[in-house]
């Protein structure tokens, strides 16, 4: 937002199209990354290991999906509850849902959730490296592709690619038992009036 230069990336992006040649282009790869980082994530869900029994293997991928679902889902929630609240005008000014990307919100937290799972995978390091490479560039690309689609600010793509990280990492501490999740616990406590839901991180 500094100097302007929010407002004058977007114009030259938009005007130049520099990556993708052309705005209708630019929406057609948005789409396709968006759902290369959906398939990333299941993929690597299926790599994963899930157990020398088949069923349980079956039952802990299953488990696993369900986790990366639920997830995606609270990133398109919030981006949508987001959208509302601020009601930004896009740079092409169809309408005022700029701010954040749903589009770049769901393939971070889809390529996020596909890199913690590449972490339980026995692979060689540079070949791990290599894909989480690939994962944040499809992230990356989604939201240069929104930017020269016209549909985005810079700046409301990096606080989606914020929002999808932080809620991918969120659900993976707190429901997988990981030696970060020892660290966060989520709980249902009652209350009086209902409950209350409880997130503690100890640092």
């Amino acid at each position: 937002q500094v100097g302007n230069w929010d407002q004058k990336v977007s114009t030259w992006a938009r005007r130049e199209t520099p990556l993708f040649g052309s705005q209708e282009n630019a929406t057609t790869w948005s789409d396709a990354l968006r759902s290369t980082a959906a398939l990333a994530d299941v993929a690597t869900i299926l790599f994963t290991p899930g157990g020398d029994d088949r069923s349980q293997s079956v039952r802990n991928k299953l488990k696993g999906y369900a986790l990366d679902l639920a997830a995606a889902s609270a990133a398109i929630g919030t981006t949508r509850l987001l959208k509302t609240a601020v009601g930004r005008t896009r740079p092409s000014g169809v309408d005022n849902e700029s701010f954040p990307s749903g589009h770049v919100s769901t393939a971070a937290t889809y390529d996020r959730l596909a890199a913690r799972n590449l972490a339980d995978i026995n692979i060689r390091p540079a070949v791990r490296r290599a894909l989480d490479y690939g994962l944040n560039a499809v992230t990356f690309g989604t939201a240069w592709a929104r930017i020269e689609a016209g549909a985005h600010y810079p700046s409301d793509t990096l606080v989606s690619i914020a929002l999808g990280n932080f809620t991918a990492n969120f659900f993976k501490n707190a429901f997988m038992g990981s030696a970060a999740g020892e660290r966060q616990s989520v709980a249902a406590l009652p209350t009086p009036g209902g409950f209350m839901l409880k997130w503690q991180l100890r640092w």
